[in-house]
C-alpha cells in the first residue's frame, strides 16, 4: 500500500544521444535548432591549451541547404535519430522523386531539393533507403559506390589503358562523369556518389 499523499507518475522520456565534437565525422546526423543535418565535411583544428575546434559543413536534410559551423572544445551536439525505409525508385517529375515503399507498397514522394545530390546516381528500379525524421520522409540515402551503365560517350580506343586521358560519359541515371578512353557505350562502371568520380569498370 502506497504511503498516504504519495502519487506515483510514470512518464516516457525521450533520451537524447549527445555527441562530442570529435564524433562529428562525415555522414554523422545531428540536430540543430530542431532540424536534422548531416555532416558532409569536418576538420579538427588544435588550439593549444584551449583545446580545439571542429570545422564542419552541414547539409540540412529538410531543405538541402549547406551551412558552415564551428564547434568548440567540450561542446556537445544532439544526434539525429533517423529511421530507414527500403524503397524502389519509380520516376521523377516536376513534383519530385517518387519511390515505392517495399513493405507497404505506398508511394513516397520527396521534393527535388531534398534529393538533388543523389538523384543523378539513381536509376529506374534501384532500391534505396528513405530517411525518416519524426515519422516524415525527408531524404534518401544511396551507397557510396554504385554500378551504372554508360548510355553515351565518344568512341573508345581499344586497348587504351592510359591513366591520363579521359572523356565525358553520360550514364543511364543522367549523371555525366569523366571516364578513361577505353570505356564504351553499354559498359557498366562503378562511380563514387560522394565525389561523382569514376572508380573502375564493373562489367
Amino acid at each position: 500500500m502506497s504511503p498516504s499523499g504519495w502519487n506515483f507518475v510514470f512518464k516516457d522520456y525521450n533520451f537524447q544521444i549527445m555527441l562530442s565534437i570529435n564524433e562529428l565525422k562525415k555522414g554523422t546526423n545531428i540536430t540543430l535548432n530542431g532540424e536534422p543535418f548531416t555532416v558532409i565535411f569536418s576538420q579538427h583544428l588544435k588550439m593549444g591549451r584551449g583545446g580545439g575546434i571542429m570545422q564542419t559543413k552541414l547539409q540540412n536534410l529538410l531543405n538541402g541547404k549547406v551551412i558552415e559551423k564551428n564547434f568548440k572544445g567540450q561542446e556537445t551536439v544532439e544526434s539525429a535519430e533517423l529511421a530507414r525505409t527500403a524503397a524502389q525508385f519509380l520516376y521523377a517529375d516536376s513534383e519530385g522523386a517518387h519511390f515505392m515503399d517495399q513493405e507497404s507498397f505506398e508511394t513516397i514522394t520527396l521534393p527535388e531539393k531534398n534529393v538533388a545530390g543523389q538523384l543523378k546516381f539513381i536509376q529506374d528500379g534501384m532500391i534505396v533507403d528513405i530517411l525518416n525524421y519524426n515519422g516524415k520522409a525527408i531524404s534518401v540515402s544511396i551507397p557510396v559506390k554504385v554500378d551504372l551503365q554508360v548510355r553515351s560517350t565518344p568512341p573508345g580506343v581499344k586497348g587504351n589503358t592510359a591513366t591520363g586521358g579521359t572523356k565525358p560519359a553520360t550514364l543511364v541515371s543522367g549523371a555525366v562523369v569523366n571516364v578513361p578512353l577505353f570505356i564504351n557505350e553499354g559498359d557498366i562502371i562503378r562511380v563514387n556518389t560522394e565525389t561523382g568520380e569514376y572508380v573502375e569498370r564493373a562489367g
